[in-house]
């Protein structure tokens, strides 16, 4: 897997890649280690930068060790919220009609946050960060569009599943992101 190709493919042509995706095999330590790894560091990263060296304007800075705290708590709850909400997604799947597979899951979800990822080097201005939400509207869609293909979930029972999956997600996220913004105020 390409990193590049991937991200390009996911998000410029979401439908053709998640059918690339269902039929790869997947190896979940290569997965972690050559794709979310990777784009999962960026918007810590960058956050890190742009909150503690540019500020918020001019007007303050975040301290260096909060800026620290912060970058590595997002990061680690951006890694570990892929493998919740994999298993959030298998665990639902037969509720719908659609069939376990965790590495399917892993994959939907991995595949999923890529342009909230991205966007999150938008961290390197703060004013900039409410782009990277909407970096995670379109991953909403990706989910969408990935979810039934990788669950095998039968097209009448595909979008009551993904918005179920997706309140899930978006409570795991809030709490992720309760949990962050706690470290640096």
């Amino acid at each position: 897997m390409n990193l590049v190709e991937r991200v390009k493919n996911i998000l410029t042509s979401p439908k053709q890649e998640w059918t690339v995706i269902d039929a790869e095999p997947v190896n979940v330590g290569e997965l972690l280690t050559k794709y979310v790894l990777p784009l999962a560091a960026i918007g810590p990263i960058a956050t890190l930068i742009g909150m503690s060296v540019f500020g918020f304007g001019g007007l303050f800075r975040v301290p260096i060790g909060t800026g620290l705290m912060a970058a590595i708590v997002s990061f680690v709850l951006a890694v570990a919220g892929v493998f919740i909400l994999a298993w959030v997604i298998n665990a639902l799947a037969p509720n719908f009609g659609g069939q376990q597979s965790m590495h399917q899951a892993i994959k939907v979800a991995a595949y999923s946050a890529t342009p909230q990822w991205i966007a999150g080097i938008f961290g390197l201005v703060p004013a900039l960060l409410p782009l990277a939400m909407l970096a995670g509207l379109y991953g909403l869609y990706l989910f969408y569009l990935g979810l039934p293909i990788l669950m095998k979930v039968p097209q009448e029972k595909a979008m009551i599943y993904t918005v179920v999956v997706i309140v899930a997600a978006v409570v795991l996220f809030l709490v992720a992101g309760a949990v962050t913004g706690g470290i640096v105020s």
